[in-house]
C-alpha cells in the first residue's frame, strides 16, 4: 500500500526529489520509469506497485512525454496541482538551462564550439534514434500485423510529411488495432491515489481543447512570432504519441521551414540533448533559445518549454478521473496496441528524414555513426558519454584532409 502523507507531501519535497533525478536520469523515458519506480515506489512507497503500473499504462495511451507525464501525476499525487508543478520543474529544469546554454553558444557564439562538434552531434543522433527504432519495435512490433502496422505508418510519413500526416496515420491506426488486435484483457488494478474530481477533469480537458483550437487562430489573427511559437510547440505536445524522439519531424517541420532555426542547428542540438538528463522534450528550449527572430534566448527557451509541456499537464489532469472504468477495456488495449506500432513507423521515417538525410553524407559520417550505435546498443556506454565522444571525434575528424 501506499506510504500514508508525511513530510515529504509539501511540493517543496517534492521538488527536492524530482531535482535529484533530473540530474542524474539518464537513459530516455523507459530509464525515466525505472528510475522513478525505485525511487517512489520501492524507496519513498508514494503509491503501489499496481497504482504505479495503472498510472504508467494512462501516461502511454495519452500524447506528449510519458515520463513526464508520469512525474506530474507523481506530484499530483502527493502535493495537489502545486505538486505538480514541483515534479515537473525538478525533473525539467537541469536540461533545459543545459540546452537554453548550449544554444547560446551555438547561435551567438559559434567560434564557442568547433564546427566539427556539431558535425559529430549531428551524426550521433543518426545512432540514438536508431536504437531507438530498434528497442520500441521489439517490444511494440511483436507480430505480422503489428509490423505491417508499423511498415505502412513509416511510408506514409515518408511520402506525405506534412505536420497533420502524424494525427491522421495515428487514427487509422487505432482502427486498424481495433479491428485485428485483441490483446488479452488485463486485471482489475489497484484505484490511483489522486482526488480530481470529473468536474475538474472535465474542465482540464476543455482548456486543452479551446487552446488547441484557438491559438492558430490567435496566431493568424494577431501575427506575432511569440503567438506562433506558443501555437506551434503547444501543438507539439498535444499531438504526437511515442515522446521525445517522434516529436522530431514535427518540431523540424514547425522550426525549419520558416526559418526559425536552422537544419544544422537543429540536428545539433538534438544531438546534444542526448548528452543531457531528464526528458527529450526539453529540446524545446534549445530551439525556442536558438531562433532567429525575437523571442530568442532565455525568453524564447522558457516560452518554447512551457508551450510544449502545458499539454501534457491539461492531458494527465483531465484524463485520470475517466481513466479507472477505460483501461479495463479490452477495445481501449486493442487501440493502443495499433497506435503503439504506428509510433514505431513515425520514428523509422524519423530516422530517415531529418535525421539520416541531415547528417550521413559520406563515408566518414556512415562510420561515425556506426560506431556511436555500437557503443550504445553493444557496449552499453551511457548516452552522455557517447555523446560527447562524437563531439570529440567529429572536431578531430574535421581537421583531417577529406
Amino acid at each position: 500500500m501506499a506510504e500514508p502523507a508525511s513530510r515529504d507531501a509539501h511540493p517543496w519535497a517534492v521538488f527536492l526529489a524530482f531535482l535529484r533525478l533530473g540530474l542524474t536520469s539518464f537513459g530516455g523515458p523507459v530509464a525515466h520509469l525505472g528510475y522513478f519506480h525505485a525511487e517512489f515506489v520501492a524507496r519513498r512507497r508514494w503509491l503501489s506497485e499496481r497504482a504505479y503500473a495503472d498510472l504508467v499504462a494512462l501516461c502511454q495511451f495519452l500524447p506528449g512525454p510519458a515520463s513526464s507525464q508520469v512525474g506530474m501525476a507523481l506530484g499530483l499525487t502527493r502535493a495537489g496541482y502545486a505538486g505538480a508543478l514541483a515534479a515537473w520543474a525538478g525533473f525539467t529544469l537541469p536540461s533545459a538551462v543545459a540546452l537554453v546554454l548550449f544554444a547560446l553558444g551555438v547561435s551567438h557564439y559559434g567560434q564557442a564550439l568547433a564546427p566539427g562538434a556539431l558535425y559529430g552531434l549531428k551524426v550521433v543522433a543518426v545512432a540514438v534514434v536508431a536504437q531507438a527504432v530498434w528497442n520500441m519495435a521489439r517490444s511494440l512490433c511483436t507480430d505480422t500485423r503489428r509490423i505491417g502496422i508499423m511498415a505502412v505508418a513509416a511510408c506514409c510519413a515518408v511520402l506525405f510529411p506534412a505536420a497533420g500526416t502524424q494525427v491522421g496515420i495515428l487514427a487509422v491506426a487505432a482502427l486498424a488495432g481495433l479491428l485485428w488486435l485483441r490483446p488479452a484483457q488485463q486485471a482489475a488494478h489497484d484505484p490511483l491515489p489522486i482526488a480530481v474530481g470529473r468536474r475538474a477533469g472535465a474542465a482540464w480537458l476543455l482548456a486543452f481543447a479551446v487552446l488547441l483550437a484557438g491559438l492558430p487562430l490567435a496566431a493568424a489573427a494577431w501575427p506575432s512570432q511569440a503567438l506562433a511559437l506558443v501555437d506551434a510547440f503547444y501543438r507539439a505536445g498535444s499531438l504526437v504519441f511515442g515522446g521525445g524522439h517522434v516529436v522530431l519531424p514535427l518540431l523540424q517541420a514547425e522550426v525549419v521551414p520558416p526559418g526559425w532555426v536552422d537544419n544544422d542547428v537543429f540536428l545539433a542540438g538534438y544531438g546534444a540533448a542526448q548528452a543531457v538528463p531528464g526528458p527529450l522534450f526539453t529540446f524545446a528550449a534549445f530551439l525556442g533559445a536558438s531562433m532567429q527572430g525575437a523571442p530568442s534566448g532565455w525568453l524564447g527557451g522558457m516560452l518554447c518549454l512551457v508551450a510544449i509541456f502545458v499539454p501534457s499537464f491539461l492531458l494527465v489532469a483531465g484524463a485520470l478521473p475517466f481513466w479507472e472504468p477505460l483501461r479495463r477495456g479490452a477495445r481501449a488495449q486493442a487501440a493502443l496496441a495499433g497506435i503503439n506500432a504506428a509510433v514505431v513507423g513515425l520514428l523509422l521515417a524519423a530516422l530517415y528524414h531529418p535525421v539520416w538525410t541531415g547528417a550521413i553524407r559520406g563515408p566518414r559520417d556512415f562510420a561515425l555513426a556506426l560506431l556511436a550505435l555500437v557503443a550504445l546498443s553493444a557496449w552499453k556506454l551511457p548516452p552522455w558519454l557517447v555523446v560527447i565522444a562524437c563531439g570529440v571525434a567529429g572536431a578531430w575528424w574535421a581537421g583531417l584532409p577529406a
